[in-house]
């Protein structure tokens, strides 16, 4: 192995996978690992049992409900290069979760349901891709059941997202009908195989030249016709792709597939290999001025962007997910964290395959390492040898919903505060102290991070909690000078709260609230959204 920091980094290929819920992320995650030869079988989402149980979807209650809640990282060396698979929580109450992900992503692959097409939480997602220039190809999934036009659905690709879609295959029917694709690039057509999902060892049989012989044992003469005109068509009617403006975050190539029967995803990951972007340099400040840092450069860095506690339920541990920037770190490195001056000695570095992890001995720019430790490290801290380096923090976001929250053992109520600050730490949830009372106030974006909430305050930490209702509907950080913020507080004292970085939070009981008090206090400022970091 090159141990240039500049050629190992060249060989990365970092990218998350992004969709609505129940377009078929997870099951795709699972293939995408099949087809990397970085595990033997899928277990489907929807098969029950232990030994069934989707490898990247890990907590107790994601294997429950079938539902991905938080980011894992899965590593995997493949074809000559190292993979970073990002998966993000699908449901829509943990937006803020992918939204830090997608910020160590270098690419996503957005995932459509070929019935549904653009979803609304699709759409978020990329927002956010767009926010920060990340290139996106575009998975077209569950072709085996009946799906829209696919012209229409690159149309609304077109149109919703100001894309250029650009498909490199092109389907041969849907559903029942399904027979394959025809790769547009070398006129070979992929055979499709009516299997079960429990019958999939045989795979798919071999492509054969569109125009040869052998492709009539696939596709009746209509067929074929149907084929060559609908792709004819959309060649004349869609730009070819272009590399780089697809790098410029102009244009999506388009893969079509069936993530559940292992159809057109070994396409997708030899896309990924062929077209996404290694590491890139990253913006950053040093002692106040502005820099970038190169994925070459010698001196090691990187920044925090998940927190998570308790993966292994047997060691009480809490895993900070560093995305490295730049050099070449090596196990027993000493790391310092830029906001505290903390000196770190990582010791224990580990590479992610879901829950299952290893040590790692050596790790590069685009990778994503795990660093255990007891409270030391947060979201959005920057890390590096010298300690002068700053990253862009990550935001916070002001949540949707307010709850207090309280133990319904009193006696436990200070192993409450510590798991809730635990929590918050991690962006599972916020977490504001009221100045005046003794009940904490949870923030969330959705209802179900309140159960996940539940459910991790039980099983990790065996503390029975109930959420009820708050006073209070929204939450927003103020900003000003110190005198000016002291003066608001203490003649609003009752709405007063702390967030975890002990920043003043004004809690207010509706939106119109917000708007009067803003009047009133012209040079403070209440703010939606915090960066931390």
């Amino acid at each position: 192995m090159s141990t240039f920091p500049a050629a190992e980094a060249a060989r990365r290929r970092t990218f998350a996978i992004i969709s609505h819920p129940d377009a078929g992320k997870t099951t795709l995650t699972e293939n995408l690992l099949l087809a990397g030869g970085a595990i033997r079988a899928a277990g489907a989402v929807r098969a029950r049992g232990e030994n069934r149980r989707t490898r990247s979807d890990w907590m107790k209650i994601e294997r429950e409900r079938g539902i991905s809640v938080s980011a894992s990282v899965m590593t995997f060396d493949h074809d000559g290069l190292m993979f970073n698979l990002l998966d993000t929580p699908g449901h829509e109450d943990f937006s803020e979760d992918t939204y830090r992900t997608l910020t160590a992503a270098d690419a996503a692959v957005m995932v459509l349901d070929a019935a549904k097409g653009i979803e609304p939480q699709t759409l978020k997602l990329f927002e956010v891709c767009r926010l920060r220039d990340i290139p996106i190809v575009t998975f077209i999934n569950k072709m085996d059941r009946e799906a829209q036009d696919p012209i229409e659905l690159l149309d609304e690709i077109a149109s919703k997202l100001a894309l250029d879609p650009a498909p490199l295959f092109w389907p041969a029917g849907s559903g029942g009908r399904f027979k394959g694709m025809l790769d547009l690039r070398t006129q070979q057509f992929l055979p499709y195989a009516k299997r079960s999902a429990d019958n999939q060892d045989e795979g798919h049989p071999q492509p054969v030249a569109f125009k040869g012989n052998a492709v009539v044992s696939y596709l009746d003469p209509d067929e074929q016709g149907e084929l060559e005109e609908g792709a004819m068509l959309i060649q004349e009617a869609s730009k070819p792709f272009d590399p780089q403006a697809f790098l410029e975050g102009h244009m999506t190539p388009v893969f079509f597939g069936s993530a559940l029967r292992h159809f057109g995803v070994d396409e997708l990951l030899a896309g990924l290999g062929a077209y996404a972007p290694p590491p890139k340099a990253v913006a950053a400040s040093k002692t106040g001025e502005g820099t970038h840092i190169a994925p070459g450069d010698p001196e090691v860095t990187g920044f925090v962007f998940k927190v998570q506690a308790n993966m292994d339920p047997n060691h009480r541990d809490r895993i900070a997910f560093l995305r490295l920037c730049s050099g070449k770190f090596q196990r027993g490195m000493k790391l310092k964290v830029q906001n505290t001056g903390r000196q770190l000695s990582v010791n224990a570095p580990i590479m992610f395959f879901a829950s299952d992890r290893e040590l790692a001995e050596e790790a590069f720019a685009g990778d994503v390492i795990g660093i255990p430790n007891h409270g030391v490290l947060r979201v959005g801290d920057s890390l590096s040898e010298t300690g002068l380096l700053r990253f862009a923090g990550l935001p916070n976001f002001a949540p949707e919903i307010l709850q207090r929250v309280r133990v319904k053992d009193p006696l436990k109520a200070k192993h409450l505060k510590k798991a809730l600050e635990g929590l918050a730490e991690e962006g599972v949830t916020q977490l504001f102290r009221p100045q005046i009372g003794s009940d904490f106030i949870v923030g969330a974006v959705g209802q179900l991070q309140f159960e996940v909430m539940a459910d991790r305050l039980a099983n990790e930490y065996q503390l029975e909690v109930l959420f009820e209702a708050s006073p209070f509907a929204e939450a927003r950080w103020l900003t000003g000078t110190a005198a000016e913020i002291e003066d608001f507080s203490n003649k609003h004292k009752t709405a007063m709260a702390t967030d975890i970085d002990d920043q003043p939070v004004f809690l207010a009981k509706s939106a119109w609230e917000i708007g009067y008090v803003a009047e009133r206090y012209e040079k403070v400022g209440f703010e939606r959204t915090k960066e931390r970091g």
